[in-house]
């Protein structure tokens, strides 16, 4: 049971866990998500932290479909910087709790800002990070931003 199974099930959050094998260790966690849950690329949503003007202490999260590529410009303008880069993984992992290929935007182990790309309201449910490589939760997007207290904004292209 992971922090966030325990956190959405504590708010009462209606979701559906789903599993699978991740054998694969090439890193396209996302696709290997798609794949195996047999979803579009554009349904699964992938969870990405991000630096903004080199604030390495107070990363943002960036959750976008794993079909599209993170706009870092979009990202630092709606977090109000003028720069983002990625977080280094390392970094991503002390802050999360999570391991990459399994951050979850659910019941991470601090509490970030975090924007939910605005495509996710295409679809009824998504699907993100359960909190471990192997682990999706699918969930209605109002149920992520009510429970990540997420902003919602066109990050991706």
């Amino acid at each position: 049971m992971t922090p966030a199974i325990k956190l959405l099930q504590k708010q009462k959050v209606d979701f559906e866990l789903r599993e699978y094998s991740t054998e694969d260790e090439s890193g396209s966690y996302g696709m290997q998500a798609v794949e195996a849950l047999g979803q579009k690329p554009e349904q699964v949503f992938k969870t990405l932290l991000t630096v903004i003007d080199g604030d390495e202490r107070k990363p943002v999260v960036a959750v976008i479909p794993v079909a599209n590529l993170l706009d870092l410009k979009k990202v630092a303008s709606h977090f109000k910087g003028r720069k983002a880069k990625m977080a280094d993984p390392a970094v991503a992992e002390r802050v999360t709790g999570y391991i990459v290929g399994g951050i979850s935007p659910v019941g991470q182990k601090q509490r970030l800002q975090i924007c939910l790309d605005a495509r996710s309201k295409n679809f009824s449910t998504i699907f993100v990070s359960g909190g471990k490589r192997g682990l999706q939760l699918e969930l209605k997007p109002d149920a992520l931003i009510s429970v990540t207290s997420a902003s919602v904004a066109d990050l991706s292209k």
